[in-house]
């Protein structure tokens, strides 16, 4: 049987996608190839032509392709045309008003952490980052919380390349620092905020995870140090671990 007629050519681009939004590493065209079962030539084909089109990237490494900013965009809005994006918003919902503070869903952009979704505390007294709003990276609890997903090599490529400007005297700044921050994030399961992005803010972070166990999104919900310490934030770890399990149901189980 040959390879045209072992796989339709309106699904090859797709399989290519699945393949690669399933692998935690970057994948060669050869690597893709021998997943899905195309030969050398026409995976190398189309993984250019996705290359071109923005669906795919290079990895920083040299080692293949990563899912791009088109595909990425695709998948986000697949999930908000469907009625997901109601039950996963009733879950933030829920998490709010169990905790009593802002509840955020983000998801790892270019610029950042991206808002995704978001249920707002009753309090007069809040931190406004609305819906839409970007979020850096290394020193916020979202952000660390998706850094600290990736697989170590990889984690500190990204980490040695990126800008670790200082928002507040608390920022992590040193990219060693931030490694060491990292590793115990990935171990325990959870991030802190400790005024490291705005001064008198906390914040907690969990991550969001597919089927498959891979990171999706990051949960978090900050607060005002005038209402809510560290230790606060801490003992409500588990309502966040439950609402990230419920999300993980909801998303990608149904």
């Amino acid at each position: 049987m040959t390879e045209t007629q072992r796989i339709p050519t309106n699904l090859r681009t797709l399989l290519i996608l699945e393949t690669l939004g399933h692998s935690t590493d970057p994948m060669t065209s050869a690597e893709i190839g021998r997943a899905v079962g195309l030969g050398k030539q026409t995976m190398h084909r189309l993984c250019n032509t996705l290359l071109e089109e923005g669906f795919l990237v290079n990895d920083e490494s040299g080692r293949g392709f990563r899912p791009g900013r088109r595909c990425r965009s695709m998948a986000s809005g697949i999930l908000h045309a469907s009625s997901a994006h109601v039950l996963r918003h009733q879950i933030l919902r829920n998490l709010a008003q169990n905790i009593g503070e802002t509840i955020n869903f983000l998801v790892p952009e270019d610029r950042g952490m991206a808002y995704h979704d978001r249920v707002e505390t009753n309090w007069a007294f809040r931190i406004q980052l609305p819906v839409g709003s970007h979020v850096p990276f290394h020193c916020t609890a979202s952000g660390k919380t998706y850094l600290a997903s990736l697989p170590r090599a990889e984690r500190k490529r990204i980490v040695q390349v990126m800008q670790l400007d200082a928002s507040t005297p608390g920022t992590i700044t040193q990219p060693e620092k931030l490694l060491m921050e990292l590793q115990k994030i990935a171990k325990q399961g959870y991030a802190l905020d400790n005024e490291e992005f705005l001064e008198g803010m906390v914040a907690i972070a969990v991550p969001v995870l597919d089927s498959k166990g891979h990171y999706c999104a990051s949960l978090a919900f900050h607060g005002p140090v005038q209402r809510i310490s560290l230790e606060d934030a801490l003992s409500k770890k588990g309502l966040m671990l439950e609402a990230s399990r419920q999300l993980t149901e909801t998303l990608f189980m149904n």
